[in-house]
């Protein structure tokens, strides 16, 4: 495969039993790739292997003084060293490629999962776990996949200078036959220590990157308690660990490296000893000692390929471990996610959850009060046909259809959860609300309802003198998760772009918590409004929100305890009424005792309790 094929039209099904397995996967996955880096890592390596016999022939022309031999070996040098130019500048091409591709599929793969599972992902797995295995981790993956070839060209060679040493010179290639393996297998013992120790390094280093991004988005925070200096601290502290770690771990590697330059050191001085006592004799002559001599002085080269097989091994296991653990995660416990045949397009109906009990009449706007903000997300995720943990609960049923029996596209074109801090990518306004879409509901539609006047005020300021913005705040550009804004602009601008998608069910978690009570209100109207004939979940705790639904559902305990109007429920319902208004256990004692139904809070004209407008 070659670079510009990249990104893999399908990167296929990998095997996450385990980190080692997932790695024999991706060897199999690109084995010409492989077999091309092996090809040429021969082409470089058996000419160095082999230039010591031309030496030698070299050598032995000179002492015996003829020069047709001499021009012989003269031309195998230029032929060896042709050689050697070739393989290394195609055996770098064929390894880096390799390494791109290798790190490449598992990118698309993690990328492919991500879309699979949404935001359920980073519910499972820690967001800086998965952003680990996508950066850090596809590199030494990829370096293990790219460094094998060349290690199996290396161990190739090595057993093919062997081999001939014993041929061309018994006397002294029988002592480096016999201490080959000795060579290649004594840093084995050490490599348990190597790994555990970088293991450890990798860990520490992994917990104070998670201190240093925690204290970076809490900044502002921190400077305000006065706590940075504390916190600044402890990472020196945490960095610390790392260095001492790293140290370590160095110190181990020098001793395998170590190791692997004395012993065919020791050998070398053996052979060559023996070797001056055979040409003495005349045994040997001088050119055989030469080749002998560099043919041991060679082995050396393999040697560091093996070390580095073993530390790209070290290194790359854990992270395959992370990836195939990633990867492993399932969309669903129980259903298979396969195509049925149900034709997506015809999804529609009322959204029924059996492990609940919720259900959410088509075509009307349905509330849900969930005293626990985890669970209402878990529940979220659930009605889009996601479940956040496997448990073998069953499929949400969309018109009586399975969800987890559609295909993922299909499910998620008819049912759209947004969650309640939902992404906005870098772009322009415009940008941000081109996304697939009925297009029933115009982007101006949904601004207007999702309460964006003042949204689009601050951008058309930031669009002046904007290239190609035109000073229009379609054209204005929003800065990665849009930062520039303020938490209740982002929340509306993401409640605009749910309302422009206009899916068959909309299914929003705390769509206003970080809005002020009045302009609550209005986007309670404006959602209302757009979205009549279509249904529509909110979880929500707002009194303006659930006053302006159909139906509320009340889930407690992992089941709907109470279904009805919001005003109803209020009246009739203490545990409802304790979450809605935040009573404190000394409120709620005070309405026990009370002989109103209401509890004694102050109503409105409306019937709405006051108590409540001012916590919304």
């Amino acid at each position: 495969m070659q670079l510009r094929d990249l990104p893999h039209t399908d990167p296929g099904e990998p095997d996450v039993r385990s980190g080692h397995h997932f790695l024999v996967w991706l060897g199999r996955m690109q084995l010409g790739g492989q077999l091309a880096a092996l090809l040429w890592g021969l082409v470089w390596m058996l000419p160095i292997g082999a230039m010591p016999l031309a030496v030698g022939m070299a050598v032995q022309a000179v002492v015996d003084r003829d020069g047709g031999r001499l021009a012989g070996a003269g031309a195998l040098l230029i032929v060896f060293g042709g050689l050697i130019a070739l393989g290394d500048s195609m055996l770098h091409r064929a390894a880096v490629t390799n390494w791109i591709t290798a790190a490449s599929r598992v990118q698309q793969l993690l990328a492919r999962k991500a879309a699979d599972l949404g935001s359920v992902l980073t519910r499972r797995v820690a967001a800086g776990e998965v952003v680990a295995v996508s950066t850090g981790d596809v590199e030494k993956i990829g370096w293990f996949v790219e460094s094998f070839s060349r290690f199996t060209a290396a161990l190739v060679t090595a057993l093919a200078v062997a081999t001939g040493l014993v041929v061309y010179a018994p006397e002294l290639g029988v002592v480096v036959a016999l201490a080959l393996p000795v060579l290649a297998l004594a840093p084995l013992p050490l490599l348990p220590y190597a790994t555990r120790r970088a293991d450890d390094q990798r860990a520490k280093a992994g917990r104070a990157t998670e201190l240093a991004a925690d204290t970076v988005a809490g900044l502002r925070v921190l400077r305000g308690i006065g706590g940075e200096e504390l916190f600044l601290d402890r990472y020196r502290a945490a960095s610390q660990e790392v260095r001492t770690a790293a140290v370590r771990s160095a110190r181990m590697w020098a001793l395998i490296h170590a190791v692997q330059v004395a012993l065919p050191g020791v050998l070398l001085v053996v052979v060559v000893g023996h070797g001056v006592g055979l040409a003495r004799n005349g045994t040997i002559t001088i050119g055989e000692l030469v080749t002998v001599y560099g043919a041991v002085t060679f082995l050396l080269f393999p040697m560091h390929h093996f070390a580095e097989l073993a530390m790209a091994y070290s290194f790359s296991r854990p992270s395959a471990k992370r990836a195939a653990r990633v990867l492993g995660l399932a969309r669903t416990a129980a259903g298979t996610g396969a195509d049925t045949g149900t034709d997506a397009g015809a999804l529609g109906g009322e959204l029924h959850d059996p492990a609940t009990g919720l259900r959410a009449g088509a075509g009307r706007l349905t509330a849900v009060v969930c005293g626990d903000p985890d669970a209402a997300g878990r529940l979220a995720d659930r009605l889009g046909g996601h479940p956040a943990e496997p448990g073998g609960l069953p499929s949400v049923r969309l018109g009586g259809v399975a969800l987890d029996d559609v295909p993922l596209a299909g499910a998620r074109a008819a049912v759209l959860v947004q969650d309640k801090d939902p992404m906005l990518l870098s772009g322009t306004l415009a940008e941000l609300l081109d996304v697939p879409a009925s297009g029933a509901v115009s982007p101006a539609a949904a601004l207007a309802a999702a309460q964006c006047g003042d949204v689009l005020t601050a951008l058309a300021q930031a669009a002046v003198g904007v290239p190609d913005a035109g000073d229009e705040p379609m054209g204005a550009p929003i800065t990665e998760r849009g930062r520039s804004l303020s938490g209740g602009q982002r929340q509306r601008l993401a409640l605009a772009r749910s309302l422009v998608a206009d899916p068959e069910v909309l299914v929003l978690d705390e769509p206003t918590s970080a809005v002020d009570s009045h302009t609550e209100a209005r986007i309670a109207e404006g959602l209302r409004e757009l979205r009549a004939g279509r249904t529509t979940v909110v979880f929500t705790s707002s009194p303006l929100l659930l006053d302006r639904a159909d139906t509320v559902a009340f889930v407690q305990d992992g089941a709907v305890v109470a279904e009805g109007p919001h005003r109803e429920l209020l009246h009739g319902d203490v545990a409802y009424r304790a979450v809605v208004t935040r009573e404190t256990d000394d409120e709620k004692q005070a309405a026990a005792d009370s002989p109103r139904s209401d509890g004694g809070a102050v109503r409105d004209e409306g019937g709405v309790p006051r108590m409540m407008e001012e916590t919304a």
